[in-house]
């Protein structure tokens, strides 16, 4: 009976998960830089750039929320402002999410509006609507941004000898600001460059002009073919690997910042493009109410802040994420995707 219990004993240490192990001590994790990262380096987000976006209950009875952050000028702005628009007219009150496609996105709306699978009459669109061109999925007034741009690398930059270097914080206006970034470019198949403005994650192909990106959890509109540029009414979320190659051909216009659990866990359509089929009604996820958080009362208003991408603390986080140095692993990659650079967004402290 001893043998047999040693013996189980010797098998259960064996088998512990790593956690149990006595952790090695090394470099900070990404996670560990952005705990200790100081208040002054946490920006505060504006209750007129949050969406509260209500859903039906799940089917345990439990309440879903989520919150959006909308996108920052000189970005996507006319899509933005028909947004707040929906959102005050409440229109987005009773639609609901009509496509989840696997490894792609989430996308909601009036179920009866530009949807392959309507079955009735669409929500007449509420007037003072904005309607954007194709120019609009971009941005060309780069001497004005440059100095809120920073700039964390995929690869070696030129002439560089380290493995990889980020350029915080602000780099100045004009061409000398032009000329830093050039002379910093990675690789990348989507884009030269890849950076972040006030916290958003962006791209260029010559710093002549300047996109957001689709990474995860990213906010954009429906649309139909070109023309078309959509106007807001259906909105979508991305839920899979980052699909790059929709920048610059659909318009985004925020990201979402809480609560993303309850739209990439949503079952599958089995309809064209992960719309649900006739025979899905059912699994379409009511949207109870979308409110512009400063329009909610005081105490209801959600309080969330960033991680300054300006900051010491984001170029310490960034290049962590490119270098992981903690115990865990054992070689850096020496670099990382704007994409897995993931901006750090947290609740405020309540009198913070």
């Amino acid at each position: 009976m001893r043998t047999a219990l040693l013996a189980a004993a010797t098998a259960l240490a064996l088998t512990l998960p790593a956690a149990a192990q006595d952790e090695p001590k090394g470099a900070p994790a990404p996670s560990e830089i952005v705990a200790g990262a100081p208040k002054a380096d946490w920006v505060a987000i504006a209750a007129e750039d949050l969406l509260v976006m209500t859903l039906a209950p799940d089917a345990d009875g439990k309440p879903r929320q989520v919150v959006i952050q909308l996108m920052p000028a000189p970005f996507s702005q006319g899509w933005v402002h028909n947004i707040r628009l929906f959102a005050r007219a409440k229109w987005y009150d009773g639609i609901s999410v009509n496509r989840v496609q696997d490894n792609y996105v989430t996308q909601w709306g009036d179920p009866n509006y530009d949807n392959p699978e309507a079955t009735g009459k669409p929500k007449p669109l509420p007037e003072g609507l904005k309607v954007m061109s194709e120019a609009d999925y971009t941005a060309s007034n780069v001497d004005e941004l440059a100095a809120d741009l920073s700039f964390p690398l995929m690869q070696k930059p030129p002439g560089e000898s380290s493995g990889w270097t980020v350029y915080s914080p602000s780099m100045g206006k004009g061409d000398a600001a032009k000329r830093h970034l050039r002379n910093s470019s990675g690789d990348d198949p989507y884009a030269r460059f890849n950076l972040f403005y006030r916290g958003w994650p962006v791209a260029s192909a010559d710093m002549t002009s300047i996109w957001p990106t689709h990474c995860y959890g990213m906010v954009g509109v429906g649309r139909n073919y070109s023309p078309d540029t959509g106007s807001g009414a259906e909105l979508y979320t991305v839920i899979g690997h980052a699909p790059r190659h929709l920048d610059r051909n659909i318009a985004l216009v925020g990201r979402v910042i809480e609560g993303m659990e309850h739209l990439s866990s949503l079952p599958r359509g089995k309809g064209a493009l992960g719309f649900y089929a006739a025979d899905e009604a059912g699994k379409r996820t009511p949207i109870l109410t979308v409110r512009v958080a400063s329009d909610l009362p005081a105490a209801e208003q959600p309080k969330f802040e960033y991680l300054s991408t300006e900051s010491g603390s984001f170029a310490t986080y960034a290049e962590a994420i490119a270098n992981r140095r903690d115990p865990f692993f054992i070689v850096p990659a020496g670099g990382a995707d704007i994409c897995n650079i993931r901006v750090p967004v947290r609740r405020a402290a309540e009198g913070g």
